[in-house]
């Protein structure tokens, strides 16, 4: 039995301490949000927050997130900097199949965290480990570039 915090609320968990904390959420806890991509942390569609910090879902054991603060796509719209994320995001049509935009949106809401005026070197640094097949990165820059002047 493992204990998590997943978007706030406490919740007891039993699974193998070594399964990825992505079929935890998917399987166990029904929130689908979180995407598989690739299953090796190479395309980042998997991406959600471990304490504040991305991290890759499909390689984290859940033993890994016990007693730390696990934040999913399904709620960081509540926090401050990701819902300007989403709203830049939802401005600039960056969507395409949107498979990839749930880690797309937590890697950037990371960035502009803990860097509120990233360079575009620094958007493309923190952005490239979460690949677009669509190929909206231009949109994805300019959104996260929006959110920022947004966010102040």
């Amino acid at each position: 039995m493992s204990k998590l915090q997943v978007n706030g609320k406490d919740l007891d968990v039993d699974a193998d301490p070594a399964m990825p904390l992505l079929w935890v959420l998917r399987d166990t806890l029904g929130m689908t949000g979180t995407k598989f991509g690739c299953g090796q942390a190479l395309c980042g569609a998997c991406t959600v927050h471990l304490d504040g910090a991305p991290v890759r879902s499909c390689v984290t054991p859940v033993s890994a997130a016990a007693g730390k603060k696990l934040i999913t796509i399904e709620a960081i719209g509540e926090d401050r900097i990701g819902k300007a994320v989403q709203a830049a995001w939802v401005k600039h049509d960056v969507a395409q199949c949107g498979y990839c935009q749930s880690g797309q949106v937590m890697s950037a809401t990371a960035l502009l965290r803990s860097k509120r005026f990233p360079t575009d070197a620094e958007i493309n640094q923190a952005m490239a480990g979460n690949i677009c097949r669509c190929g909206t990165y231009m949109r994805i820059r300019a959104a996260i570039r929006d959110a920022a002047v947004q966010l102040g």
